[in-house]
């Protein structure tokens, strides 16, 4: 087996992590990052990530609970921003394609069945 097959496999077995609606002030450290997390989605999960995009959507921090502890990540675009959904509920959850799309600053809204043409 090469290793684009075990990325694939990989990738398929690793849960998406679910987006929070509401922007997040990028200042924000770990413990008010878990704090947002803990509010919005219940409780910080072991071996699950939870994201989160400032106002401007160009920034987004992932925490992640790992088992043992919690660390806190963030990704800048240079240029552009991140398509992040407004007026919804007040979590997302995406699949594999659209995570993908997302962390590419790409438009994930369309991808799968979403960007299926129906009428002409």
């Amino acid at each position: 087996m090469n290793c684009a097959t075990h990325m694939e496999k990989a990738s398929a077995l690793a849960p998406v992590p679910p987006m929070a609606v509401e922007p997040l002030d990028m200042r924000a450290d770990t413990e008010a990052a878990l704090a947002r997390v803990v509010r919005v989605f219940g409780a910080a999960r072991p071996h699950r990530a939870y994201l989160f995009a400032n106002r401007r959507a160009n920034r987004m921090k992932v925490l992640v609970h790992d088992g043992i502890g919690i660390w806190l990540a963030a990704r800048r675009l240079h240029q552009g921003k991140f398509i992040w959904p407004k007026d919804a509920a007040p979590t997302l959850s995406l699949n594999h394609p659209q995570f993908d799309a997302l962390m590419l600053g790409l438009p994930w809204q369309r991808v799968g069945e979403a960007g299926v043409i129906c009428v002409l």
